[in-house]
């Protein structure tokens, strides 16, 4: 007992010490779990052998990651993946097999044996790259689906994979690997069966799952849910991923692909959220703990007797599938910063190919001797991984994404509001302008955004607002009202001074993403300001002190008073903003701002009085002409 809750002790704190470190290095942290496991291995000797076995189960972590990755995929989603699923990841894959395979042969090397290590380095770290995509915020991105694409096809290749070893052995070699034995199940749904009844059973075995996943899992969480025990959904969470990756394991399936299969399936389950909650922070450990065991199981004694030749195998492996992957991107028309992703991230061999390695060793397909090479070979390459990123990360500053250059629209009509930017914000304005009768014009400088809103009847058109000329076009100098709502904080500033300084008459209503961006178009001369979080906010209080059990006649007051509270001390801190000076720099606008926060709650319940003392009667257009520029939404 001492000794595993030293060994817990040691993993746990070399963790929490490396991995902050290298997430403020920026290394990330699957390079902080690696140089953990290398620093209690190799070079302090803290941990021995059992660190093999402790990565048998930590291998669980990439069943749990693929089945959260599933439940963030529709089946629609998955199915419009196909393509990229079964052509972009089958080409890697038989690409890789056969420039590996050719090298080995070069140097001499049987064509079974070479056919085997061409496999097994094919596969790449579909741990590291999906832990670091999500990390970096890069899944999203072309290259980012175009990787996942790959890892996924590579995943559903290791079965014909591990089917095909048993065709490659070479029986004057004998296997002297014991522990690859211990680790194989010791029951098997399709042992002795023919080949037939494998199929029959391994297409069972998924039907199972697709069907379960289906029909029995809704009333399953709806059973746990009346008990209203956290950790009973917890258990039935565990129990799911666990259950189908027995189950894979059973039929010769990887479990990995068997549960990213039930994710799919529950894609759509009211319960998905639930499940990410309760599965992901063993998703986080295990992960975590399986990179420590990489690190750990690292033979510095091998590496320091073969040296350059280990080296010159690392780099070459990488090499060769870095330029399959850059060729494959040409052809599926990558560019860019994509392009790099793609064949930088996926240049490294993976953690299935220390399965495979088993497999072939076991099968006496190649000795256990070349297999300890092969091991380190992969482990440095995983090791290489998070370095390849910061490689990317550099090279990408330095690449200009391509522009797709479309000439603007020619805008033929005119209306009494012109809109610009047809995002969240400019749509419901402009719905309701076509509502009441409006007639309005819309400028959106994303020409995909314009497209979109035209497959829903809206018409749109598309150009740079800034640009002098199209504002001509588009009825400025006619117009009556003018809608700022692009994100793009510098062009609406820009757009507003232009807009001012051409109809000093106009009514100028601008969104604002934030304090700054106000303060920006306060100075532009904007005639109204609507802060986009703030409407929503105030919805929000009057729903909290309705449910409080105050009065319509009282919340509205409620309301007023905070509103023309905020708008004061809003236009008050605009005047003190200096755009030249960091905010926290500004002494006089940071000592007036906690002054105000000080005095807001006595100026608040002021207001509130005044309000309630008084029977407002004034007409709501003289009213909104005598307010300032920050609106009740603003």
């Amino acid at each position: 007992m001492n000794g595993f809750l030293l060994q817990a002790t040691i993993y746990l704190a070399v963790a929490v010490i490396t991995v902050p470190i290298a997430k403020r290095l920026g290394l990330g942290s699957v390079l902080g779990y690696l140089i953990a496991g290398v620093l209690i291995g190799p070079v302090l000797g803290l941990v021995g052998s059992e660190a093999q076995d402790l990565q048998h189960f930590a291998e669980f972590g990439v069943v749990m990651m693929l089945f959260l990755v599933g439940l963030s995929l529709e089946p629609k989603a998955l199915w419009d993946m196909r393509t990229r699923l079964i052509g972009l990841g089958g080409l890697q894959v038989s690409l890789t097999t056969g420039a590996i395979m050719a090298a080995c042969m070069f140097i001499d090397l049987d064509w079974s044996v070479s056919l085997a290590i061409g496999l097994t380095f094919s596969l790449s770290s579909t741990a590291i790259v999906i832990q670091t995509l999500n990390e970096k915020g890069l899944m999203s991105t072309q290259g980012g689906r175009s990787s996942f694409s790959v890892l996924l096809g590579q995943d559903i290749a290791v079965i014909p994979m591990l089917a095909l070893i048993p065709l490659l052995e070479k029986p004057e070699l004998y296997s002297y690997a014991p522990s690859v034995e211990s680790h194989d199940a010791s029951i098997s749904l399709i042992h002795g069966l023919p080949g037939w009844g494998v199929t029959l059973v391994t297409i069972a075995a998924v039907g199972v799952v697709i069907l379960a996943g289906t029909y029995l899992t809704r009333p399953l969480f709806h059973y746990i849910a009346a008990s209203r025990l956290r950790e009973m959904f917890t258990a039935v969470a565990l129990l799911l991923v666990i259950g189908i990756a027995l189950l894979m394991s059973l039929v010769g399936l990887s479990p990995a692909l068997g549960t990213f299969l039930a994710g799919v399936v529950l894609a759509n389950s009211e319960f998905r959220h639930e499940l990410e909650a309760n599965i992901e922070p063993f998703k986080g450990l295990l992960l975590g703990l399986f990179f420590i065991t990489v690190g750990a199981g690292i033979n510095f004694s091998i590496l320091s007797n073969n040296f350059f030749s280990i080296i010159g195998m690392t780099f070459g492996v990488i090499l060769i599938k870095g330029w399959v992957l850059l060729a494959l991107s040409y052809v599926y028309k990558l560019r860019g910063r994509d392009r790099l992703l793609f064949a930088l991230g996926l240049a490294q061999a993976g953690e299935f190919g220390f399965v495979m390695l088993a497999a072939i060793v076991k099968n006496n397909v190649i000795p256990h001797s070349i297999s300890e090479t092969l091991s380190l070979v992969i482990a440095l390459s995983m090791l290489l991984t998070p370095v390849l990123f910061i490689v990317y990360e550099q090279l990408a500053k330095r690449k200009i994404a391509p522009a797709i250059k479309v000439s603007p629209d020619e805008i033929d009509q005119r209306g009494k509001v012109i809109i610009i930017g047809i995002g969240r914000f400019g749509q419901i304005i402009n719905r309701m302008a076509l509502a009441a009768g409006i007639k309005t014009v819309v400028i959106d400088h994303h020409v995909d955004q314009i497209k979109q809103m035209r497959n829903y009847g809206v018409k749109g058109f598309f150009g740079d607002p800034t640009r002098p000329e199209l504002m001509q076009a588009a009825g400025l100098h006619e117009a009556e009202v003018l809608v700022v709502a692009i994100d793009d904080i510098a062009a609406s500033v820009k757009l507003v001074k232009h807009a001012r300084k051409e109809r000093p008459d106009l009514r100028i209503i601008a969104r604002a993403y934030d304090r700054n961006h106000a303060y920006q178009l306060f100075r532009a001369d904007a005639t109204d300001i609507i802060r986009e979080t703030f409407d929503s906010s105030i919805r929000a209080s009057k729903c909290m002190l309705e449910q409080l059990g105050w009065s319509g006649y009282d919340i509205e007051n409620a309301v007023d008073a905070f509103v023309t509270s905020d708008r004061s001390a809003l236009q008050e801190l605009a005047e003190l903003w200096d755009p030249n000076i960091k905010t926290q720099d500004n002494k006089a606008y940071v000592e007036r701002a906690r002054a105000i926060n000080k005095e807001f709650n006595t100026g608040f319940m002021a207001n509130l009085a005044k309000i309630v003392e008084q029977d407002v009667t004034e007409d709501d257009d003289t009213q909104k002409d005598e307010q300032p520029p920050f609106e009740v939404g603003g």
